[in-house]
């Protein structure tokens, strides 16, 4: 037996608990971040995550399809990069142990627990690369301003714009950081060696522990190049502040003058 599993970034986030509320279909095992099915009687196999991910198992492209029309009811800030990921898994009776590649995995036997850890490093693989895409266009634009830096001498910047690009910066430092669980291990691991070892190799395979070292690194390059830029505003608005002053008291020593 053969299961394709695709992940894909649909949104910023879900609200979950509207949506298990209004999904009439029973929960194999969940939380209030994160919920996953278990269709048996089709075969399929559905994950869902509050930081706007979504895993199918077994899904055609109709179905899938459907599923997302329904699911974007509760979507915030939907997504339009085209991020997905896929993986495969194989069954073969004859194995005694678990193949794990770069994009497919062979098993002696597929079942929903062996399905749920898969599914979810490859949803947590598909969340790491928007974040990675973010902070790339944060770079890419702080690089914009540096380069400016270097041959004009000077930020053409408005302080509101920049206000504007520090807020984007934050926020999606912000998100990352109200995100930190999705590297978190499942439960279901801590009792059980096997997955343990299975989820392991998936985070190794999919290189999610330096991926997120790296996310962090870049962010902090582009808070660096932040704390850059405000000081040079800073200081471009207190030489307009003196000349501002100069002007006054210039203006007064004149009319003192006028008047005497």
């Amino acid at each position: 037996m053969k299961i394709r599993i695709e992940a894909m970034q649909i949104a910023e986030s879900f609200n979950i608990k509207k949506f298990r509320a209004e999904f009439r279909t029973e929960v194999f095992s969940g939380s209030t971040s994160e919920v996953f099915y278990a269709l048996t009687e089709s075969n399929r196999y559905l994950y869902i995550f509050d930081y706007g991910v979504v895993v199918f198992a077994n899904y055609d492209p109709v179905a899938k399809s459907e599923f997302l029309n329904f699911v974007k009811n509760y979507a915030t800030n939907p997504v339009d990069l085209n991020l997905s990921e896929e993986y495969t898994i194989e069954s073969d009776g004859t194995l005694n142990k678990t193949i794990v590649k770069n994009n497919y995995m062979t098993v002696s036997q597929i079942d929903s627990s062996l399905l749920r850890i898969v599914m979810l490093n490859t949803g947590q693989s598909v969340a790491l690369e928007y974040y990675e895409a973010l902070t790339d266009d944060l770079i890419t634009s702080s690089k914009h301003y540096i380069l400016e830096l270097e041959q004009k001498g000077r930020l053409s910047i408005s302080k509101t714009n920049l206000l504007k690009y520090i807020g984007k910066v934050l926020n999606v430092k912000n998100s990352i950081v109200d995100n930190l669980y999705i590297l978190d291990d499942p439960n279901l691991v801590w009792d059980n060696e096997e997955l343990n070892l299975l989820n392991r190799n998936l985070k190794n395979n999919f290189d999610i522990h330096p991926r997120f070292k790296d996310l962090d690194y870049r962010l902090q390059i582009v808070e660096d190049n932040l704390t850059l830029f405000t000081d040079v505003l800073n200081v471009r608005e207190s030489h307009r502040l003196e000349w501002i002053i100069i002007i006054l008291i210039a203006f007064e020593i004149i009319m003192a003058l006028f008047v005497h």
